[in-house]
Order: C-alpha cells, then sequence, then structure tokens
C-alpha cells in the first residue's frame, strides 16, 4: 500500500476513467467502446491518449507550477506550459499512425480521414482534448492545495486563539490575587479576627481556581457560588454606614448550564475596585443576575465612581473580559457599558445554550 501512496499509482484509475467516458460519448455506446478496445487489435491510439496526457498533466503539476508560477516567473511558465501541451499532442497523434501501422486495416478505415491530415488529427483532435485533460488536472491540484492552505490556516488561527485565551485566562490569576491579597491586608488592622477567618476563605476561592477551573466551561452554579464568596471577601473592605451593597444573583439555576470560567469576575472586582468612597455622599454598588428560560444570563452591575475620575471601561480587567469574550461567545452575546459622570454600568446578556 505505502508503494501505491508513494508514486500515486490510484492516479491510474482517475486518468482510465477520464478517458473511458471521452470514449463512450465519441463511439455513441458502450457495445462500440468494448468492441474498440478488447474486439480487435491493441488500442494503441487510446493508450496514448492516457500515457501522454497524463505525463504532460503531471510535468506541469510537479515542474512547471513549482519551478516557474509559484516563483513568479509567469511569461516562462507560460511557454512551458505551451511547449508540453503541443509535444504532448504530437505524441498522442503519432499513436493514430502506429496504431494504423499495427493494424490490418488501413488508416482511412480505421480513423475516416486520409494520413495526410496530421494537422486536421493534431488541432481538431488531440489538442482541445490535451488542453483540457491539462486544464483539469491543474484545476484538481490547485483546488487541492487551496482546500490544504485554508485548513492550515484555520487550524492557525484556531492555535492561536486558544493561545490568546490562555494567555487572557493567566491573566486573571496574578489581578485577582493583588486585589483579593489588598483587601485582606486592608482588613488585618480592622478586624484581625475577621481576616483570618477572610484568609480561610480566601484559600477556598484559590484552590477552586487553581484545580477546579481548568476546562473551558464550568457549571454556573459553581461560578455563582465562588462571586458569591468574592462579594463577601470584598464587602469586608467597605464600610457599611458608607457604601450600600445590594446583590441579587438567582439561585433558579439549571444544574447543566455551563459558563467559561471567571468571565464574570471581571465585572465585578471593577465594581469595588472604582466605588466612590465619599463620605459626604451616597456610595452603592447593586448587582442583578438572572438566567431566563431561554438560557440567556442577564447581568445588570452599576456603581458610584468619583465625580471627574478617568474611564473605567479603559482598565485591563474590562478590556481582558472583553476579549474572552468576543472569543469564547462570538455572536452569542450583547456587553453594554455606559460610563457616566459620577455611575458605572454595566449590562451583559449572554446566550448560554
Amino acid at each position: 500500500m505505502q508503494w501505491i501512496l508513494k508514486y500515486k499509482l490510484y492516479h491510474i484509475p482517475f486518468w482510465v476513467a477520464y478517458h473511458l467516458m471521452w470514449l463512450l460519448i465519441n463511439t455513441d455506446g458502450l457495445h462500440n467502446s468494448w468492441h474498440y478496445l478488447f474486439g480487435g487489435e491493441v488500442p494503441v491510439k487510446f493508450l496514448g491518449y492516457i500515457i501522454f496526457q497524463a505525463a504532460g498533466a503531471y510535468f506541469n503539476l510537479y515542474f512547471l507550477i513549482p519551478r516557474f508560477l509559484s516563483e513568479g516567473r509567469y511569461g516562462l511558465y507560460f511557454i512551458g506550459v505551451v511547449l508540453t501541451i503541443l509535444i504532448c499532442t504530437a505524441l498522442i497523434t503519432s499513436g493514430y499512425y502506429l496504431n494504423a501501422y499495427l493494424s490490418d486495416l488501413t488508416f482511412q478505415e480505421l480513423f475516416g480521414r486520409p494520413p495526410s491530415d496530421f494537422l486536421y488529427i493534431f488541432s481538431r483532435m488531440c489538442l482541445p482534448s490535451t488542453a483540457a485533460s491539462m486544464t483539469l488536472a491543474m484545476s484538481v491540484k490547485l483546488a487541492k492545495n487551496w482546500l490544504q492552505t485554508e485548513r492550515e490556516k484555520l487550524t492557525l488561527q484556531k492555535e492561536n486563539l486558544e493561545t490568546e485565551l490562555k494567555y487572557l485566562k493567566s491573566q486573571i490569576n496574578p489581578h485577582f490575587l493583588f486585589n483579593t491579597i489588598n483587601s485582606i491586608y486592608v482588613l488585618i488592622h480592622k478586624d484581625a479576627d475577621l481576616a483570618s477567618e477572610s484568609l480561610a476563605s480566601f484559600s477556598d476561592m484559590l484552590r477552586y481556581q487553581l484545580y477546579e477551573c481548568n476546562d473551558s466551561y464550568i457549571l454556573l452554579r459553581k461560578e455563582l457560588n465562588f462571586l458569591e464568596d468574592f462579594i463577601k471577601l470584598e464587602s469586608l473592605r467597605l464600610y457599611d454606614d458608607q457604601t450600600e451593597l445590594a446583590f441579587d444573583l438567582s439561585q433558579q439555576v439549571s444544574e447543566h448550564l455551563r459558563v467559561a470560567p471567571f468571565i464574570l469576575l471581571p465585572f465585578v472586582e471593577n465594581a469595588f475596585k472604582h466605588v466612590s468612597r465619599d463620605k459626604i455622599r451616597a456610595n452603592f454598588i447593586h448587582m442583578q443576575l438572572s438566567v431566563c428560560d431561554k438560557n440567556q444570563l442577564h447581568l445588570r452591575l452599576e456603581n458610584s465612581k468619583e465625580k471627574g475620575s478617568g474611564n473605567e471601561s479603559s482598565g485591563i480587567g474590562l478590556a481582558n473580559v472583553k476579549r474572552r469574550l468576543e472569543l469564547i461567545y462570538p455572536g452569542k452575546h450583547d456587553l453594554e457599558i455606559r460610563d457616566k459622570n459620577d455611575i458605572f454600568k454595566i449590562e451583559l446578556k449572554l446566550d448560554l445554550g
């Protein structure tokens, strides 16, 4: 089997079938074709078509195209193709005369034309067939190369996307760690016992992050539990009498629904990071998360912010999650960010079906 593939011997049935098709058309019937092939002398002319047209096609595919066309030497390639067609056509035409020489019938009886009609046979009978066969072979080869190139391009794009996703996901870890450790550090000065309890909770969250979020998708219920723990931990660093917190996370979540890990965390993290801490105004973080019957997750999140502060939507965390949404949920998400003077709002609709 290996030598059949190595020397492309599986192409032989193609060329035989191709010329048998034209033989059936020209001899006007299966019976006449059978008689021509097996009812008399060796069909030298038929074999000449197969051999020389195949030789011309492969010479074009494996020598002329790589040597000239692929290198951009179009003039030399055109000359080479024309000469190849003419030489193959001349050899095929000579097969008519060899066929007559080996036969008991005359040239006129075999082909219905006198031997002097070399140019007619060359130009009307052999040349169009040879040019068509080379064009067909070239079309098949170029189509195959194009499909292979497209497959390689898609494979490369997929690998690049997977690499980018892994990089984006890896960025979440230090971002999350830095903010959470900073929250516990602040808490140590307020309540050491509570800080110790928070550290234990943070350990559980870190374990979840390291060992349970290695898949592309995880159960939505687990992700929401992680968000609840994160919210509790972050809430400790805020003064209750200064910041109003309202979190409504839907408890009616189907057990089979899955979501990309940490796709929601950056939004909540961003709200805690940038919420205003003005002592003379109402500070707040309001969040509502629900899942409708059509398995569409709907997240509304808004927080107060310092008047005149910078553009929150340009942060690394949000830029990261927006890119992940584009890669993981193309055409399946709708993200709206409104950055007003003193309020920052996010609304996300995510199709989990």
